[in-house]
């Protein structure tokens, strides 16, 4: 297949205390394709009143900036105040179950009224005392409806392996598609850093075992066996040859730089990683260069 032209973006997430419009046009201005935004109580609270009217406003912002969009759902405690990324997929309360995949289905609405590419999702760690198997039953029905709710809007649902979850990795994610019935809306969440984290493949091997499925794709630098975030050039990972097997796919969504941890400094990391991942493509990888032809 041809290689295709990459599009950037930048989480929200790691733009936390930027107000939305004002990190839009910051983004905007450095030279971004689009937006990875998470809905959380900073940006487009998705739990606030006027929901559809914030959206529009978000989307006439978003087509004048000509900003792409991938919605994503990781806030820390947009639900609940005190537990992290609380309640799950995979809560033992079907009430609290619900409560997660509730907001899913917002996050489908608003993803259909922003024209986004997907909506991203993950499934949640293990809750104490709860084996696997039920685990794994309690994730696929929950996401039913979500799934549904995606399938009637026309929006990828992409789920990302998240270390420490119970859907951590690829093999997790073909897991749960089989057991969805390989649904045409559902799709995966790559994150690039988890690769080089706890894949057995390289992170560009990754990509190419991936394709079929990749709607939505995160992107920072990480060490391997360590789950930490970090600015390009601090981790261990060949970036040309990620971004060659993302063009190589062909990958047409967004590529979205992930650094939550780093919103103390967002506009400044913002403005450096662009500048990174346009040459990491132009340039060859490490493990290819000086091989014959």
């Amino acid at each position: 297949m041809t290689p295709t032209a990459l599009h950037f973006g930048y989480g929200t997430n790691g733009l936390a205390d930027l107000r939305l419009d004002d990190a839009l046009a910051l983004l905007s201005d450095l030279g971004y394709d689009g937006v990875g935004l998470t809905l959380d109580h900073m940006h487009l609270d998705p739990l606030a009143p006027d929901l559809a009217a914030r959206t529009r406003r978000v989307a006439q912002r978003l087509a004048a900036l000509g900003l792409q969009v991938t919605v994503e759902t990781g806030a820390r405690y947009v639900l609940d105040p005190r537990r992290k990324h609380g309640p799950s997929l995979l809560d033992p309360d079907p009430a609290d179950r619900a409560r997660r995949a509730d907001l899913l289905i917002r996050a489908v609405r608003v993803a259909a009224d922003l024209g986004a590419h997907a909506v991203h999702c993950f499934s949640g760690t293990l809750p104490p005392g709860t084996d696997e198997d039920t685990a794994w039953d309690r994730l696929a029905g929950s996401l039913t409806p979500v799934l549904e709710a995606a399938t009637a809007a026309g929006v990828p649902l992409a789920v990302e392996p998240e270390p420490g979850h119970l859907l951590a990795t690829l093999a997790d994610f073909h897991r749960l598609r089989h057991a969805l019935g390989d649904a045409a809306h559902l799709g995966l969440t790559l994150d690039i850093g988890h690769c080089q984290c706890l894949e057995p493949l390289s992170p560009a091997d990754c990509v190419r075992a991936a394709a079929p499925w990749l709607r939505h794709v995160q992107i920072e630098d990480m060490r391997r066996g360590r789950h930490e975030h970090l600015p390009f050039g601090e981790g261990d990972i060949d970036f040309p040859a990620v971004l060659a097997a993302l063009a190589a796919a062909p990958y047409q969504g967004l590529t979205v730089v992930e650094l939550p941890r780093h919103s103390h400094a967002g506009p400044h990391y913002a403005e450096i990683s662009l500048p990174f991942l346009q040459a990491a493509a132009t340039r060859p990888s490490p493990s290819t260069e000086g091989s014959s032809a």
